[in-house]
């Protein structure tokens, strides 16, 4: 009877110990089932639109900076701007230079040429006069901008490479996230864009659907410089996604 009684302890016990694996086994896959059911509700959640920015429904109106088309003629040089010299037949000499703190840039040869405050035209014709007294004749120069400290935009939030952009030309917003890299497939939502813009001393928002962009039922807004395009993150938090949360629908574009 003593060897009977062990073997029916033993069994309970197997069958108790069973028992509650098979326990924590179902708690195991609630959790996973509820976290399944969070990780599908912010992806449904990341794919609409919401907030408090209203979406525009007209243009809006032109910031106080001028547009990145401007670069004309007259445009003045900025420090930080950068350009690109090309010296006809001379691939030594012909590459993209930055304008340094000093307003300078440096080329070999001839040394710092000043630029702030020059037009691209002024400064060619100093850089083909000094490379004519002493190493090239009648040297042909051209000079371009190709990045100014004066004509950026600034993307971030849910997109794959937040950061600062040149304008070089009229721009739209679904170009400046283009700039980024697009949306964060798993960070971004793209029904929820904010643009930040200062008109009249004032700073103004508006919110944009860029999957109604795409399929033309909204219009593809103008981009200016000093513009700051915000898509909505569902990780990255700044002063622009709070404020993006928090405008109260009263505008259409609306200062805060």
């Amino acid at each position: 009877m003593g060897e009977i009684e062990v073997k029916m302890r033993v069994g309970t016990m197997s069958q108790r110990n069973l028992f509650e694996r098979l326990r924590a086994f179902s708690r195991d896959i609630a959790r996973l089932s509820l976290c399944l059911f969070a990780a599908a509700l912010v992806t449904a959640c990341a794919a609409e639109r919401g907030g408090s920015i209203p979406y525009a429904t007209q243009p809006l109106a032109a910031p106080d900076t001028p547009r990145a088309a401007m670069l004309t003629a007259d445009y003045r040089i900025n420090t930080g701007d950068k350009l690109a010299v090309t010296v006809y037949r001379v691939e030594d000499l012909s590459r993209e230079y930055r304008v340094d703190l000093s307003g300078n840039l440096s080329m070999p040869l001839i040394g710092n040429v000043q630029a702030v405050g020059r037009t691209t035209a002024e400064v060619r014709d100093e850089v083909a006069r000094r490379l004519g007294e002493r190493y090239l004749r009648d040297p042909d120069v051209t000079v371009a901008v190709t990045e100014s400290t004066n004509n950026n935009v600034t993307v971030e939030g849910g997109v794959r490479h937040p950061g600062v952009f040149p304008l070089t030309g009229q721009t739209t917003l679904l170009q400046s996230v283009a700039m980024a890299q697009g949306i964060d497939p798993d960070n971004g939502n793209p029904r929820r864009i904010a643009i930040f813009r200062r008109v009249g001393g004032q700073r103004m928002a508006a919110a944009f659907d860029l999957v109604s962009i795409r399929d033309g039922s909204m219009q593809d807004p103008d981009i200016y410089p000093g513009d700051i395009v915000v898509v909505q993150s569902n990780t990255r938090r700044g002063i622009f996604q709070d404020v993006l949360q928090a405008l109260p629908l009263i505008a259409i574009f609306r200062p805060f």
